[in-house]
């Protein structure tokens, strides 16, 4: 597990215009390359690695947009927000999910109690946010990776067959007896919300930040093939499961992050609503295994290890992002990326530079 924190360690550089700087959600790398999402933007951006400054251990640069609109026949608008919030590299593929869920219209402190009260009560689902898709990468005549709509050996960009208001996963959850219930309450009032992605071949895990029943998070399993120009929803089992549910004792906090390492399945896990509160990284040991051998629809894990507690402020600094460095930019070591939405003064150097945290073993 990893147990030691090296502060500010990663310098992000990005330029004018970017939308994701102050709302990072999702991270993924690709040898040198860093791929990061924001829950506010339509699309991924790349940064490249460059030689580091002052005290930093890495430095990221050189930001390159991947509009969602030029990669896919999106569900909503081009304009519309994805709330893209998991990200992972899989057999060439960028997957990504957004959250689901919808959104509530926040009290302002300008405006008068009726309005505000007005406000509270509107409930909104950005046509792009029911988004789960793979993206082809490919490098260009210069080596670099680059996101398309269709590789040259034939892979083509592919989302979860939907509208702007439902698709194959919403549909098996409408009736859920767990989830259903949730589905009409936005996601950061403990409704339903995707904030973490884990990719093992064809089945996917994807961790909720919320509902969080009776102090238990869940991970929902699904397995997805293509089908035509879109992705669907296949059984996992004999008996025609299409989503099955784990159940994990995380201390009553919803899941953030997911990746695998080996085996092993790492989860960043914080608040479920809007609170400033505990962000930990939990460790499930053999995860995959376990999952490949599960035959159960439902079932519960309560034998998670948990190590460093990640620092919060009082609304910034929120643990957001969370994987794996690649072996040669860790310098041969086992190192984690974490990455914060709303980061505070001492994250921020600037306008358009943030700074992310080292989580390596002693």
């Amino acid at each position: 597990m990893p147990n030691t924190r090296q502060a500010n360690a990663v310098r992000l550089e990005f330029s004018p215009g970017c939308l994701v700087q102050t709302n990072l959600s999702g991270a993924a790398f690709t040898d040198d390359w860093l791929w990061v999402a924001g829950d506010e933007a339509c699309g991924l951006d790349r940064l490249r690695r460059l030689e580091a400054v002052g005290s930093e251990t890495l430095r990221y640069g050189e930001v390159r947009d991947f509009p969602l609109a030029d990669l896919l026949d999106l569900p909503g608008t081009r304009e519309e927000e994805a709330d893209l919030e998991g990200m992972a590299v899989a057999d060439g593929f960028m997957w990504v999910v957004g959250s689901h869920g919808l959104k509530r219209k926040n009290a302002q402190p300008e405006r008068s109690h009726a309005a505000n009260a007005k406000r509270l009560a509107k409930l909104a689902l950005d046509g792009n946010r029911r988004l789960l898709a793979c993206l082809p990468i490919e490098p260009d005549a210069d080596g670099q990776p680059c996101l398309v709509r269709q590789a040259r050996d034939g892979r083509k960009a592919l989302r979860l067959k939907g509208d702007a208001q439902t698709n194959q996963l919403t549909r098996a959850l409408a009736d859920d007896p767990h989830f259903g219930p949730f589905m009409a309450i936005p996601g950061k009032d403990n409704g339903f919300d995707i904030e973490g992605l884990a990719v093992d071949g064809r089945r996917l895990l994807l961790g909720l930040r919320g509902p969080v029943l009776r102090g238990w998070s869940a991970l929902l399993e699904i397995e997805v093939e293509a089908q035509g120009e879109y992705l669907r929803l296949v059984p996992l089992d004999a008996k025609g499961t299409l989503v099955r549910k784990h159940f994990l004792q995380l201390d009553g906090l919803g899941i953030r992050d997911l990746h695998f390492s080996g085996d092993d399945l790492y989860i960043l896990a914080g608040p479920t609503m809007v609170l400033n509160g505990d962000i930990r990284v939990f460790k499930w040991p053999q995860a995959r295994t376990v999952l490949r051998d599960n035959q159960e629809v439902a079932r519960f894990e309560a034998a998670l290890t948990e190590s460093i507690a990640l620092p919060h402020g009082r609304g910034v600094n929120r643990a957001e992002a969370f994987c794996d460095l690649p072996p040669a930019v860790a310098g041969g070591k086992r190192r984690w990326l974490v990455l914060y939405d709303a980061p505070g003064p001492e994250r921020r150097d600037g306008e358009h530079t943030v700074f992310g945290d080292l989580l390596r073993h002693d």
